[in-house]
């Protein structure tokens, strides 16, 4: 399964995030299939939030599985996620809750 999450870069305390597309059985911050932008928690630049749409529309189009905070992270960024996608990960969040 091909998911699209974040991969922690930067220094102790200071983190920035790279959104990747991957396969689910890699590791954090291991090799990755695309980047699609990066996330600047501390918003210490000028655009703390970089994505390309085009490119994030077409890995969702293709099946990709995003995490609850990228999901979070494209609707600031404006790529329309569908439904079916978000209602998926809310469900995953409460099955895991109740384990």
């Amino acid at each position: 399964m091909v998911k699209i999450r974040l991969m922690r870069l930067g220094s102790k305390r200071n983190p920035h995030y790279r959104v990747v597309v991957v396969d689910a059985r890699k590791r954090r911050s291991s090799d990755y299939i695309e980047s699609l932008g990066y996330f600047d928690a501390r918003q210490t630049v000028e655009a703390p939030l970089q994505i390309n749409n085009e490119r994030a529309e077409y890995w969702l189009g293709q099946g990709a599985q995003p995490t609850e905070t990228v999901v979070k992270l494209f609707e600031q960024s404006g790529v329309s996620v569908p439904n079916v996608l978000v209602k998926r990960q809310k469900g995953y969040r409460a099955r895991t809750a109740k384990a």
